[in-house]
């Protein structure tokens, strides 16, 4: 088989460039992924991700673990990473989250010329179909469905109020820009008639409509990509493995990988790209020494505080929560409203640590539920949690190969809190989300604490608590970064540096954290370079 383009990942960067690209009936296009295709109804429905998120037979989920972290007292963190077309967007929250406009100046400062606040938003909106339609800031027509939760319960409601009381501002936009502020997340949920309150994962905004309706596209899942081929330093193709079966598509003018933070730095150091000591040593032949691949891994750590609750009106397991999830299911099928339709994490805050900051430096997830481990470990009775991370932080980690085989998964080590800085401010962030949790507004709802936090804890103790079960809140970035020094993996229009014929697009190339979710930014940056590839 021979294609114009061959990309590798139909997840939330390469199920729009696949799309985007063969939106021009002259263009060819392939798309591997591993996974399936992304559309049964745990998918759907957005509360099937409890059941997705932990990872329990890999179903729609890599569920990936890093290297012991030693600063997690050596603790073996979990990285779930969606399977299936759509990618994560599959088993996240849903949540729309573009960033601070300073996140993107920054980029524009350290050489990333072009990806500044100015010159991103054209294609934030152009991805965005707003329930309220096109204005400043958002797009009315795009494949994307972004809408306001159908259901919030009321204690989200009553978070949003205890942050007000502690003297926090409010904001009903988190996407202008300027995201300080306490609300309701907005989702990428489906607003028409036909889908109203299922998820809207790339795979469904993007590639479900189209497959099977243009010729020049061909996706083809369960495929696991293992090499790009190169003739000399030009990548020709991919090889790749499906059902047993190992087969090569051949790409006439580029391969774009859009595996992921941690599937693409993989493939390229299997395929001889990377640092010669990542490579050499498995029995892979070097194509080009590239020192930037699988370096300047970034992620948000997340820490999590939690009260049991005397409220039902949300998730938890009781014989009454469990006897009114059936109405809440047929609810869910007949209008797209109630409980299923929740994203879990509804309340939201993005808040300084010190007034004098020109931005939040922290972002609060309220979930209405009881949340630990990933809900790997569940809990009788009904509560809510509060995660809270540092949004930029300067600890920096590293993906690398365990072997030369192909199925292996790579070896991923965040080095996590290996910056002190990271710690202080997570407990400083620690101690001021119990104090929100504590507030009057949330005192109908809020019985015991959980987890053994108590009143008059030392910075020891936080430290502590936080080394025993921060994790990941699903934010790597980083490892194939964009930019012009001498770890750059691409430049700025996403090429491999020193190779002809190769792009990565997807989250790895972002050179440092957005404040807050990413789903939407790596969304946004496979509309950019599409937009550059068809101009180009």
């Amino acid at each position: 088989m021979i294609f114009d383009y061959v990309i590798v990942g139909g997840g939330s960067a390469g199920a729009v460039m696949a799309a985007r690209l063969s939106e021009d009936p002259e263009v060819s296009v392939c798309l591997l992924e591993a996974g399936g295709k992304g559309d049964h109804l745990l998918i759907r429905a957005p509360a099937g991700v409890v059941a997705l998120m932990p990872g329990h037979g890999k179903i729609n989920n890599w569920a990936l673990l890093t290297e012991p972290q030693q600063a997690l007292n050596g603790r073996r963190g979990f990285q779930p990473r969606g399977r299936g077309l759509g990618g994560s967007s599959l088993i996240n929250a849903m949540l729309y989250v573009r960033g601070h406009k300073d996140d993107y100046n920054a980029w524009a400062q350290q050489g990333c010329e072009g990806w500044s606040w100015d010159d991103v938003l054209p294609y934030f909106r152009k991805a965005e179909c707003h329930e309220k339609g096109a204005s400043e800031f958002h797009g009315g027509d795009g494949p994307l469905h972004v809408s306001k939760q159908k259901s919030p319960r009321p204690i989200s409601n009553a978070f949003v109020d205890a942050v007000k009381e502690r003297g926090y501002p409010l904001s009903d936009d988190f996407n202008t820009g300027e995201n300080e502020g306490a609300g309701l997340y907005e989702v990428t949920q489906f607003h028409d008639s036909q889908r109203n309150g299922e998820r809207c994962s790339t795979a469904s905004a993007y590639l479900h409509p189209v497959m099977g309706q243009r010729d020049n596209l061909k996706v083809v899942t369960g495929a696991l990509a293992t090499r790009v081929l190169f003739e000399g330093k030009r990548a020709v193709g991919v090889e790749y493995r499906v059902k047993g079966q190992t087969l090569v598509v051949s790409a006439h003018r580029e391969v774009i990988l859009a595996a992921g933070a941690f599937g693409s730095p993989q493939l390229l150091q299997l395929s001889g790209v990377g640092r010669r000591e990542d490579i050499e040593p498995h029995g892979i032949d070097m194509v080009h020494e590239l020192s930037g691949v699988g370096q300047n891994l970034q992620d948000h750590l997340d820490f999590i505080l939690a009260y049991k609750s005397g409220d039902k009106d949300n998730f938890g397991f009781s014989l009454k929560g469990m006897g009114n999830m059936l109405s809440h299911v047929l609810r869910w099928r007949k209008d797209g409203t109630g409980m299923v339709a929740s994203p879990f994490a509804e309340g939201a805050a993005f808040i300084k640590s010190d007034p004098a900051l020109d931005r939040a430096d922290l972002q609060l997830h309220f979930v209405v539920s009881i949340v630990e481990d990933h809900a790997r470990k569940l809990h009788w009775g009904h509560g809510f949690s509060c995660h809270v991370c540092n949004l930029r932080p300067k600890s920096r980690g590293r993906v690398f190969l365990r072997s030369g085989d192909p199925m292996a998964e790579p070896a991923i080590d965040p080095g996590y809190l290996s910056d002190q800085q990271d710690l202080e401010l997570t407990i400083k962030g620690a101690k001021i989300t119990r104090e929100i949790l504590k507030a009057e507004a949330l005192k109908p709802f809020r019985q015991s604490e959980m987890f053994g936090i108590h009143d008059g804890m030392s910075d020891e103790e936080w430290a502590q608590h936080i080394r025993e079960r921060a994790d990941t809140i699903y934010h790597p970035v980083g490892t194939c970064k964009m930019g012009v020094d001498d770890l750059a993996v691409v430049d700025l229009e996403l090429k491999v540096r020193g190779v002809e014929g190769l792009r990565v697009v997807d989250a790895s190339v972002m050179p440092t954290l957005v404040g807050g979710n990413t789903n939407a930014p790596t969304i946004m940056i496979a509309e950019k370079i599409a937009d550059v590839m068809r101009l180009g």
